[in-house]
């Protein structure tokens, strides 16, 4: 069974501005379904926003042409989740709660995200889900 896994924005981000690295590994594995990705409703919304940033595509070394290509390709692969129970395990960062929801709903295995410390501290503890950094999920 291929493992689950919820990519955070900051992973999806990441593979766009760089053409080699971790970020962009573990995105490539996705579309080869070496991992099943999870979607959910915030999530793809807040891809969709982060992407569209002028910041973000100066950075980019494809076009927004390529870049919404490579979104389209991901969803394709990804499996859509409905979130409907909110656990609320309010982190550091509030705006990442929605990974956590995503994440139970869907069963995953794995976040795969750029900023492990906003996932310390959390006020419920989810022993079943690792929080990675894309290079340590690539290594194993």
């Amino acid at each position: 069974m291929t493992t689950r896994i919820v990519i955070d924005t900051s992973v999806f981000i990441g593979a766009l501005i760089s053409t080699t690295g971790a970020n962009r590994e573990l995105i490539r594995r996705c579309l080869k379904r070496e991992y099943q990705p999870l979607m959910g409703n915030a999530l793809f919304s807040e891809y969709e926003s982060v992407m569209n940033r002028s910041e973000i595509l100066t950075k980019c070394l494809i076009s927004q042409k390529e870049i919404e290509a490579l979104l389209a390709a991901f969803i394709n692969v990804s499996q859509w989740v409905s979130i409907y129970y909110l656990w609320r395990p309010n982190l550091k960062d509030e705006a990442d709660n929605h990974l956590i929801e995503l994440a139970m709903a869907g069963q995953a295995k794995i976040i795969a995200t750029n900023n492990i410390r906003d996932f310390h501290n959390s006020e419920l503890i989810f022993p079943d889900l690792a929080i990675k950094k894309p290079e340590e999920i690539i290594r194993n």
